[in-house]
């Protein structure tokens, strides 16, 4: 259990706090992502509510 504490102590000294052109990175990468997952879900959605009409023969 300390071993593990040591650890993450470990990994919380060698953090940094992000630069300016690092976090506008970041954040247009997340923003792309997000972006990218909702298209995809609204294209699913598109073909889920268009594809049984299709098949009905509507």
């Amino acid at each position: 259990m300390t071993q593990k504490l040591n650890e993450y102590a470990r990994v919380l000294r060698l953090a940094r706090k992000p630069g300016g052109e690092e976090f506008s990175m970041i954040a247009k990468v997340c923003i792309a992502g997000t972006l990218l997952v909702g298209f995809i879900g609204f294209l699913i959605y598109f073909v889920m509510a268009i594809l049984p009409g299709l098949l009905a023969g509507k």
